[in-house]
C-alpha cells in the first residue's frame, strides 16, 4: 500500500515539480553554479571532491538514515526537481531512485548512475542466509564503493556527468577527479600492504552483508550474520554457526558496524569471549561527523587500522 500511495503522490507532484524547476532556473540564472543532489554519503563525497566550488552539492538522505529502508518524501522529490544533476550509487542500493526521478519530471535534470560500468558481486555468495536477498530482490551486493577500484570508477562517472553538464569547466572537473582517484589508488595500496601478513584472514561480522567487496579485493574471508538488508535478523541456526566458527577458528575479534544495532555481535561475543571492533560502511554518517567534515578517505583509513588490529596483522 505504501508503494501505491507513493506512486499516486509522484503523479501529483510531477506537474508541481516542473514548475519548481522553472523557478529554480530563474533563481540561479547565470550564476554558473550547478545544483547537485547526491543520494548517500559516498557519492556526496565524490561529487564534492570533483565539483569543488563550481557546484552546490547536497545530501539527500538525512545523516544517520539507512538507505536500505529509506522511502522518498514529497520534499525529497521537490529538491531533486530543482537540481541540475541527481546522482545515486546504483539501482540495488537505491531502488527508490527511479521513483524520485519520475516524480521530479524529466525537464532539464541529468540523472547519474555512478555505478555505470562496474561489475557487481552477489551478496553473500557461498553463504547461507536462509533465503534472504539483496536490494531489489536480485541478490546483488550494492556496497560497491568498498572496493576502491569501483570507487575510482564512480568518481570518473561523476566527473563525466559534471563535465557534460558544464563543459566550460570540463578541465577543472577532470583534474579534480584525477587527483581524487590518485588518493583512492594510494588508499588501495595501503590496504594491500597493511593486510598482506595477518594471523587470520576471517572477518566475522555480526551485521548485514556490507563488506563483501572489501574482502574480495584483499583476499579476506567474509562472514556476515545476515544478508544486505540492515533491518533483517539472523536465525538461531545462523547464530549458532557463527559462534561455532569463532570457537573453531580461535577468532579473538569480531566486528559490528558503525550506526547499526550491535546486538548480534554482542550476543556472539558473550558466547565466545571475542572482543568487538567497529567498521564503517560509509553509506551513511552521523550528523556530528557530517558537521565535522568527515571524509570517505578518513573513514576507510580508520577501517584499515581496525582490520589490522582484528586480523592481527604485522
Amino acid at each position: 500500500m505504501k508503494r501505491v500511495a507513493l506512486f499516486i503522490l509522484i503523479m501529483v507532484l510531477a506537474a508541481a515539480a516542473a514548475g519548481c524547476r522553472k523557478t529554480a532556473e530563474q533563481e540561479s540564472g547565470g550564476s554558473g553554479t550547478l545544483r547537485v543532489v547526491a543520494t548517500i554519503f559516498p557519492v556526496y563525497e565524490f561529487a564534492r571532491a570533483v565539483a569543488g566550488d563550481k557546484a552546490e552539492v547536497t545530501l539527500l538522505l538525512p545523516p544517520g538514515m539507512e538507505p536500505h529502508s529509506f522511502e522518498p518524501r514529497p520534499e525529497d522529490i521537490v529538491r531533486v526537481s530543482r537540481a541540475d544533476l541527481f546522482i545515486y550509487t546504483n539501482r540495488y542500493m537505491e531502488p527508490w531512485a527511479g521513483e524520485i526521478v519520475k516524480g521530479a519530471g524529466k525537464g532539464n535534470l541529468s540523472v547519474v548512475d555512478a555505478s555505470r560500468g562496474a561489475k557487481f558481486l552477489k551478496a553473500g555468495e557461498g553463504e547461507d542466509h536462509d533465503g534472504e536477498h539483496g536490494h531489489g530482490g536480485e541478490g546483488m551486493d550494492p556496497h560497491l564503493w568498498l572496493d576502491f577500484t569501483n570507487a575510482q570508477l564512480m568518481v570518473e562517472n561523476v566527473a563525466g556527468a559534471l563535465a557534460d553538464r558544464d563543459p566550460a569547466n570540463r578541465d577543472f572537473y577532470l583534474a579534480n577527479a584525477a587527483a581524487y582517484r590518485a588518493q583512492l589508488a594510494g588508499l588501495d595500496g595501503r590496504y594491500r600492504a597493511g593486510l598482506a601478513a595477518c594471523a587470520t584472514r576471517t572477518v566475522l561480522h555480526g551485521g548485514h552483508y556490507a563488506f563483501g567487496y572489501l574482502a574480495s579485493r584483499y583476499g579476506l574471508r567474509y562472514e556476515s550474520a545476515y544478508a544486505v538488508s540492515a533491518d533483517a535478523e539472523p536465525t538461531p541456526a545462523k547464530l549458532a554457526k557463527l559462534v561455532k566458527q569463532v570457537r573453531s577458528e580461535g577468532l579473538k575479534h569480531i566486528y559490528t558496524e558503525e550506526l547499526l544495532d550491535p546486538r548480534t555481535a554482542e550476543t556472539i561475543a558473550r558466547e565466545t569471549g571475542a572482543s568487538i571492533l567497529t567498521l564503517h560502511g560509509a553509506h551513511t554518517v552521523s550528523r556530528a561527523d557530517l558537521d565535522k567534515g568527515v571524509t570517505f578517505i578518513a573513514l576507510m583509513e580508520k577501517n584499515l587500522a581496525t582490520l589490522r588490529e582484528g586480523l592481527q596483522c604485522r
